[in-house]
């Protein structure tokens, strides 16, 4: 017997918003990397994890989308 899938979110950087701080990859390196000056997602889709949250709540442009893919719930930005 096998407990419920984790959640899953989406992740998306606005290359035209984003101005390559890196302050993602310091929250989490595991998610984010810089190519070519700009942030990116190794992958769209990944697990949730508190990490990912205050990477885009620290992006000083606000270039970090995070959605639920269950719910569609914008998680990041807010406000």
């Amino acid at each position: 017997m096998s407990g419920p899938s984790p959640a899953k979110w989406h992740i998306e950087v606005d290359d035209e918003l984003c101005v390559g701080s890196g302050v993602c990859t310091g929250y989490a390196p595991q998610v984010f990397d810089l190519v070519d000056g700009v942030s990116a997602p190794g992958s769209p889709e990944t697990e949730a994890g508190p990490e990912i949250l205050l990477a885009a709540k620290a992006c000083p442009v606000q270039a970090i989308r995070v959605t639920d893919k269950a719910t569609g719930e914008v998680l990041a930005p807010t406000g």
